[in-house]
């Protein structure tokens, strides 16, 4: 069964910073880009970055760049998301999702293409 687990998210104080870690199991993500999605309360879900399944191409959306970081452990079967300088607006449900992919070099920060997706986890920036 191919499943995706977020984990590292929690409370933590504008300015801080938290590492998201999104986990594969059933499937190995090599094959695979990922993307990093959110969605705060009453808005939609929202493309905040993605990773090429070589780790070669990453995309960050224009609200996160310059304060997060995404990268991947294809060895570990894992991808993190880095995020410094946090803001309250930075307050949602942080969601993983993978594609399979042809081209290793790239990925797309479009929610309608990736197949799988994780159960989500809150981060929460409040002081």
């Amino acid at each position: 069964q191919l499943q995706l687990v977020e984990s590292g998210g929690g409370l933590v104080q504008p300015g801080g910073s938290l590492t998201l870690s999104c986990a594969a199991s059933g499937f190995t993500l090599d094959e695979y880009a990922i993307g990093w999605f959110r969605q705060a309360p009453g808005k939609e879900r929202e493309g905040v970055s993605c990773i090429s399944s070589s780790g070669i191409s990453t995309i960050y959306t224009d609200i996160v760049k310059g304060r997060f970081t995404i990268s991947r452990d294809n060895g570990k079967n894992t991808v993190s998301l880095q995020m410094n300088s946090l803001k309250p607006e930075d307050t949602a449900v942080y969601y993983c999702a993978a594609v399979p992919v042809v081209l290793s070099s790239v990925c797309l920060v479009r929610e309608a293409l990736y197949h799988y997706w994780g159960q989500g986890t809150q981060v929460t920036v409040s002081s």
